[in-house]
């Protein structure tokens, strides 16, 4: 028993003296993102994946399959490339998730401008996937994404590379997409902007849901209004994604880790 478990442990030393500084602080930005997907209540138990590109490489780093999102670490995180090889990973019995390479390394291999990929598989995000109606711009949140959302048919477990092409034909250019009847998906030209949009995403839906369930008669702004909105949240109308928030947010993240029992994420 004791073997076995020891297969499994987590306790690993740091790797930052055996990376490129580019690579630690890519590490440390996405164990980052990781753990503020905890702490806004959107994981899975260990299921789904986060993906950044190493700057200056076609690496990606992800989650090992096996880990909750708040005991990801800097060092823990997979090295593998678009195809899903795993370059480096550290000495455990942990994997990766399959579905990670397939969704994630397509996007990657066909949007260089993306560094970025967030899926998920919330309660109001599966719920909004499975309406036939979509997201629907009830609120300024959703706005932003008015003309700014993909939206990819239910193929079963991403688990099928010939999914691929069409995972990234229905995203287009846009840094957003819902996946029908099974979650979202973000990404972005950096990990702060790749979150801040799944977060508004999500914040989204959860609002939509609730709209919903009102049972009462909504409302919406004319398509003047919508369009208006959604050009002036887009990345480059005002200021990019995330840039602004992202300090505050390592700030809850050190704020959280005292006494949580769990290592920190820049471990």
């Amino acid at each position: 028993m004791g073997s076995i478990a020891a297969g499994y442990s987590t306790n690993w030393p740091s790797i930052r003296e055996h990376v490129s500084p580019e690579e630690w602080q890519a590490r440390l930005d996405l164990a980052a993102c990781y753990r503020l997907l905890d702490s806004y209540g959107m994981t899975d138990l260990i299921y789904n994946h986060v993906t950044l590109r190493i700057p200056g490489t076609d690496h990606l780093l992800i989650n090992l399959y096996g880990l909750l999102y708040r005991e990801i670490t800097a060092t823990s995180l997979a090295k593998i490339d678009v195809e899903g090889n795993i370059l480096w990973k550290p000495e455990t019995e942990y994997g990766i998730n399959k579905s990670g390479y397939v969704i994630h390394g397509a996007i990657h291999k066909a949007r260089p401008d993306v560094a970025a990929v967030i899926h998920t598989h919330t309660r109001a995000g599966m719920a909004v996937s499975a309406m036939t109606c979509g997201l629907l711009p009830l609120f300024q949140t959703t706005m932003r994404f008015v003309g700014h959302i993909g939206y990819h048919g239910y193929e079963g477990p991403a688990v099928d590379l010939a999914e691929r092409e069409r995972i990234v034909a229905d995203l287009g250019s846009h840094d957003a997409m819902i996946m029908a009847n099974h979650g979202l998906l973000t990404c972005g030209a950096t990990i702060q902007q790749a979150f801040n949009t799944m977060y508004q995403l999500e914040l989204a839906c959860r609002g939509q849901v609730d709209a919903m369930a009102a049972r009462t008669e909504l409302t919406m702004p004319s398509e003047e209004i919508l369009q208006k909105t959604a050009h002036l949240y887009q990345p480059g109308t005002r200021r990019p994604y995330g840039v602004l928030e992202w300090h505050a947010m390592l700030r809850l993240l050190e704020a959280e880790q005292k006494g949580s029992g769990f290592p920190p994420y820049w471990a």
